[in-house]
């Protein structure tokens, strides 16, 4: 299996550990002390070092944060959270439903009388700490920039990661570097903009061509830049990250170590662009007056996949369907209350690892049986690790990283004789699926605008889920991208070549959980019959080819479309997946794509 450094945190560390943190707020003369999931460069995902949140309370799910006041302590967790965090957090930890409840309200009722809150500028963006001061105006209580105090307490936390980078190579990436940085400079000129700054890890790869691995699972390589208008590009990385680099980023890249980023900044006369969602306080901090506000230059570009980047998802996304066929022809052979969780994850990332193209798996395996599969990034340990047994559903989530692409594939998998209420959720969440793969719709429109076509059966029966229908999905980059979502939140409008997730599902705590997902491309949506078309329309071209279990299927909850489409799909799995098999999961695929 791929091993990783794991940050330690169990349930009894938690209160020596906050006791620690409150005497450095005494210390400092402060009521509280801010601890999100980030690291300086604000992407989803943090390395070993940077994984504070989870070293001080436990909590390891992927968003959330910590608020710690002098008496009480709140961690902020949204719905995908809400079960998981009760089994990891220690009872010195008060879980708050967010964004429900948010920071400043928090803050307002725990200190009536005002305070002053501490928080690392290199770990929060500006447009938070921006609308919680808006939020927190009138209240007495302000906030203070600090050094980080949680690193004051971990005494043996990690180094920062410092791995090699590698190249890109142009047969995958499909745009050489410095046309990038040629087309991106010619936008800021357009705009009278002087440069732009940029703290992503996965902007940073994409702009130049390279793939790195300071996060686990994610091919990205930490540091920063700052594009210029005139077309060159100035990188903050460390030096040995880049060695023997120098002649693929040539003449438009001036490597920096990262220690000399912000008296860069100084010097740098503006208009600067910068994003205020994702860029640091000290970033804002350092350029003051000559900022301004816009969307990182990388973002749309890189999420509009050019013909070789979405060629080799294809490609990549056949192979991994292959893998993951073998192991549910394997797992369908074995007796229920045989197998456990961590053998599934075992079975499925050894068959990955089997394609020479794979380079990591793209998150850590989800396999939750049972109960467990109620929790939506469940992580087997050995603690939980659980047989599968008969009645019981398994919510299979994983993925791999690629050369040529990134995969991301959720099956649920009926084990034995599965309940009837089970199989009429998962019929619901299925319908979702397919309504959300068939549709068409007006080009301009954005995420929020289509993802409760996916929820709809749901809906009709009282039922919902508590994440997004879809995200953002990287080319051989990280498996969460931004900006598209299918989220109700999402404004950005959806544009041919965007990958995404579809991934309705259901959840109920203590019993089961149902998710199904396939990745798919935003292309121009083929002429209708007759050819008299209103307006230019968008559609789904599905990427992700794998067996929905028909066992767990109600047919006449099915609508005739629906099931057209799924036969549709089954015979699409059976073309393209068939001839990559083994004799006896060829066997087992022909019987799982029977027409329903």
């Amino acid at each position: 299996m791929f091993q990783s450094f794991e940050v330690t945190s169990r349930p009894e560390q938690g209160p020596p550990r906050l006791a620690a943190l409150r005497q450095e707020l005494q210390a400092e003369a402060l009521d509280g002390f801010l601890v999100p999931r980030a690291d300086a460069h604000q992407g989803e995902y943090v390395a070993p070092r940077d994984d504070r949140l989870k070293w001080l309370t436990g909590f390891t799910g992927s968003a959330g944060f910590c608020a710690a006041l002098r008496d009480v302590a709140g961690v902020f967790i949204d719905g995908r959270y809400r079960t998981q965090v009760k089994a990891q957090v220690a009872d010195v930890y008060t879980p708050v439903a967010w964004p429900e409840v948010s920071l400043a309200e928090w803050l307002r009722a725990q200190l009536p009388q005002g305070g002053v809150i501490g928080f690392d500028p290199w770990l929060h963006a500006a447009g938070q700490i921006a609308q919680l001061e808006d939020a927190l105006d009138g209240s007495g209580i302000t906030m203070r920039r600090t050094d980080n105090l949680v690193d004051r307490i971990w005494e043996d936390q990690p180094a920062p990661p410092m791995n090699p980078a590698k190249v890109h190579p142009i047969d995958y990436a499909g745009e050489a570097h410095g046309d990038k940085i040629a087309r991106l400079a010619e936008g800021l000129r357009d705009k009278g903009l002087g440069a732009a700054v940029i703290t992503l890890p996965d902007s940073l790869c994409w702009l130049l061509n390279i793939r790195g691995s300071d996060i686990a699972r994610n091919p990205v390589v930490h540091g920063f830049a700052v594009l210029h208008s005139a077309g060159h590009v100035d990188a903050f990385v460390a030096p040995s990250k880049l060695e023997g680099l120098e002649a693929h980023l040539g003449a438009h890249v001036t490597l920096h170590a990262p220690e000399a980023f912000l008296e860069a900044l100084g010097d740098l006369s503006g208009p600067v662009l910068v994003e205020k969602a994702t860029v640091p306080v000290a970033v804002w901090d350092a350029l003051g007056d000559r900022i301004v506000w816009g969307d990182d230059p990388c973002a749309l570009p890189k999420a509009c996949k050019n013909a070789a980047e979405i060629e080799g998802s294809v490609a990549a996304h056949l192979r991994d369907g292959a893998a993951l066929v073998e192991v549910l022809a394997w797992l369908d052979a074995q007796p229920a209350g045989s197998v456990t969780e961590t053998q599934v994850v075992t079975q499925l990332e050894t068959a990955r690892r089997r394609d020479p193209a794979l380079q990591e798996i793209s998150f850590e395996t989800i396999a939750g049986t049972g109960p467990n599969g109620a929790i939506m990034h469940y992580r087997v340990t050995e603690d939980t690790d659980s047989l599968l047994q008969d009645g019981h559903l398994l919510v299979l989530d994983s993925g791999g990283q690629y050369l040529d692409g990134t995969t991301d594939i959720t099956r649920t998998i009926a084990i034995g004789t599965p309940p009837v209420e089970a199989k009429e959720a998962f019929t619901r969440v299925l319908n979702g699926l397919i309504a959300m793969s068939r549709l068409r719709w007006p080009q301009g429109l954005a995420g929020r605008d289509i993802e409760a076509v996916g929820r709809l059966p749901l809906w009709m029966a009282g039922q919902d889920f508590d994440h997004g229908l879809g995200h953002g999905v990287g080319a051989y980059l990280s498996v969460h991208e931004g900006p598209q979502r299918l989220s109700k939140l999402s404004t950005v409008p959806l544009s041919e070549g965007m990958i995404l997730s579809i991934e309705p599902g259901y959840y109920r705590e203590g019993a089961f959980g149902i998710r199904l997902e396939n990745l798919a491309v935003v292309r121009s949506a083929p002429d209708l019959p007759g050819g008299d078309a209103h307006r230019a329309m968008l559609s789904w071209e599905t990427l992700s080819f794998a067996p929905i279990d028909t066992r767990l299927i109600v047919p006449q909850m099915l609508t005739q479309g629906a099931r057209d489409w799924l036969n549709a799909y089954h015979r699409d799995v059976a073309e393209k997946i068939g001839p990559r098999l083994s004799p006896v999961a060829k066997l087992w695929l022909d019987a799982a794509t029977a027409p329903v």
